[in-house]
C-alpha cells in the first residue's frame, strides 16, 4: 500500500477507523469476566422489545440483531417466532451467545465480524434491532450504519434502537472525537438528534427505557433511549 490510498468513501472510513482503538479487542476485554454486574450481561431482553411484540407493533418475521453481545435479545426474538440472524464484532460475545442458544435449544444464525462488511447479511429483514451498537460507533460510521439499515430492511419493516441518553455521557461535538480520538464509553444522543439521523424512517415510538427491578424478566435501565421506526 502507498501513502495516498484514499480514493473512495470506504477508503476514507477505513482511514478514520484507524484513529480509534480496535473494536474487537476492546469488546473481548469487556466480555472476559461474565460475572461482572453489568445490566447487559443478564440473560433477559430489553423491556421495550418485549413491549413491541406484546403490543403487536412488530410481527414475527426475519430479524437482524445488530451488535448482539451475549445474545439476550436474539434469544427472545427466536422464542417469539422470529427467524434470527445475530452479529457481533467480538468473538467472546459470539461464543457466549452461542452457548446460551445451545442451552436454550434456540435456532439462531450467529455471525462474528463487522456487520457493515459481512456479505451474508443481505436480508431482507422485517426487523433490524440495535441494542447498544449504534452509540459505540465513531461518528463517521453512522454512514455505514444507515446504509446497512436502508439496504436490508424491507418496506414496511421496522428498525428498533436503544442508545445512550445525552446527559448520561460526555456530550461532545462530532469534530472533537477526531481532535481527541476516544469514544468516552459511548456517544449520547437527544431525541431530536435521533429523529434527524433516522429521518428517512417513520417514528413509531421514542421514549426512555423504563427502569425495572433486578428480579424482572426484562432488562430496564433509565439511561437509554428506546426507539422504534417504520420503513415507509
Amino acid at each position: 500500500m502507498g501513502n495516498h490510498d484514499v480514493r473512495t468513501v470506504e477508503n476514507l472510513l477505513d482511514l478514520l477507523d484507524q484513529l480509534f482503538e480496535s473494536a474487537p479487542d476492546r469488546w473481548d476485554r469487556f466480555y472476559a469476566d461474565r460475572d461482572r454486574a453489568v445490566p447487559f450481561f443478564a440473560a433477559k431482553p430489553d423491556e421495550n422489545l418485549v413491549a413491541y411484540v406484546e403490543r403487536g407493533l412488530i410481527q414475527p418475521g426475519r430479524a437482524l440483531d445488530l451488535g448482539c453481545g451475549p445474545g439476550r435479545n436474539a434469544l427472545y426474538l427466536a422464542s417469539a417466532g422470529f427467524e434470527v440472524d445475530a452479529v457481533d464484532l467480538s468473538p467472546a460475545a459470539i461464543d457466549w451467545a452461542r452457548q446460551r442458544a445451545d442451552e436454550a435449544g434456540a435456532s439462531i444464525r450467529f455471525h462474528q465480524g463487522d456487520a457493515f462488511r459481512l456479505p451474508e447479511l443481505t436480508g431482507p429483514y422485517d426487523l433490524v434491532y440495535d441494542s447498544g451498537c449504534f452509540h459505540h460507533l465513531p461518528p463517521h460510521r453512522r454512514i455505514s450504519h444507515l446504509a446497512l439499515v436502508n439496504r436490508v430492511l424491507v418496506p414496511g419493516g421496522h428498525f428498533g434502537l436503544t442508545c445512550f441518553v445525552t446527559e448520561e455521557c460526555t456530550d461532545r461535538p462530532d469534530l472533537d472525537y477526531y481532535r481527541t480520538p476516544a469514544l468516552d464509553g459511548g456517544l449520547g444522543y437527544s431525541p431530536a438528534e435521533l429523529r434527524a439521523i433516522f429521518t428517512g424512517l417513520t417514528e413509531v415510538e421514542l421514549r426512555r427505557m423504563r427502569e425495572l427491578p433486578d428480579d424482572d424478566p426484562r432488562m430496564g435501565v433509565p439511561f437509554l433511549w428506546t426507539a422504534l421506526f417504520a420503513n415507509p
